[in-house]
């Protein structure tokens, strides 16, 4: 626990950044879990034998980075890990994601249905508009709390037998995987920082105008014929993206 550790005044690392690095190793180690409440200023001040400004810088920044909330006339509290998606470069499972932060995933799934491609869709999946397809819209939960909303546009002719699929229990990866000529196998990613919509406000319980994580990414198998369109917005405060670059 905090009360065990000590701050090194002998080195030059700020105060306030040692006692950051405190707190978030006891946060990953358990020892405050989700929604506990870690000690005051004033405790902390005393805890540390160092001036409550510093004590408040760290907290403060902590705060920012969303590690920790406060509660006003009650305390600062540990907040919700930030999902750590890899999935910008690579094809990577929301499930296994969510897993990794030690929460539960789950999905709802809000329409399957046919439908006619409106030209806009129909350019991007480079098909005739009023081309039948199928369509799939999901609300993507970790801990029952909504993470993610996404539409997913796959063609029909290709892809008809998903539809015997319950893709509140199933992975639609998974199921397409079932197939050689449906297995996604490499993808292409548009990301856009956006505002949130009101159909954003309405399936993810944010206010509108809120930051938002926007997705578009087309599927397609290993003869380069595509096989999904999706459209993710993801929660902006529930949300983060890793990105590992390699020097050529």
């Amino acid at each position: 626990m905090l009360e065990d550790k000590r701050l090194d005044k002998d080195v030059p690392i700020p105060l306030y950044f040692q006692l950051e690095k405190l707190i978030l190793e006891e946060i990953d180690n358990g020892n405050y879990p989700v929604g506990s409440m870690i000690p005051t200023e004033m405790e902390l001040s005393q805890m540390f034998g160092i001036s409550r400004t510093t004590v408040r810088q760290a907290i403060s920044d902590l705060v920012r980075e969303e590690h920790l909330y406060r509660i006003k006339s009650k305390g600062t509290f540990v907040a919700h890990p930030k999902l750590v998606q890899g999935f910008i470069q690579s094809i990577q499972s929301f499930d296994d994601d969510v897993r990794s932060t030690g929460r539960t995933p789950s999905t709802e799934v809000l329409d399957l249905k046919l439908v006619e491609l409106e030209p806009e869709v129909a350019q991007l999946m480079e098909l005739p508009a009023g081309t039948k397809a199928i369509y799939l819209y999901r609300k993507r939960f970790a801990d029952d709390e909504p993470i993610v909303r996404v539409e997913t546009y796959l063609p029909y002719e290709a892809c008809s037998f998903i539809l015997g699929h319950d893709f509140n229990r199933e992975s639609l990866y998974q199921v397409l995987s079932k197939r050689d000529d449906t297995r996604v196998t490499h993808v292409t990613r548009i990301c856009e920082a956006r505002a949130a919509d009101p159909e954003d406000a309405a399936v993810l319980g944010l206010k509108r105008g809120r930051p938002v994580h926007y997705f578009q990414t087309i599927g397609y198998n290993q003869s380069g014929k595509l096989i999904e369109l999706s459209f993710a917005h993801y929660r902006g405060d529930q949300s983060r993206f890793r990105v590992e670059l390699f020097r050529e």
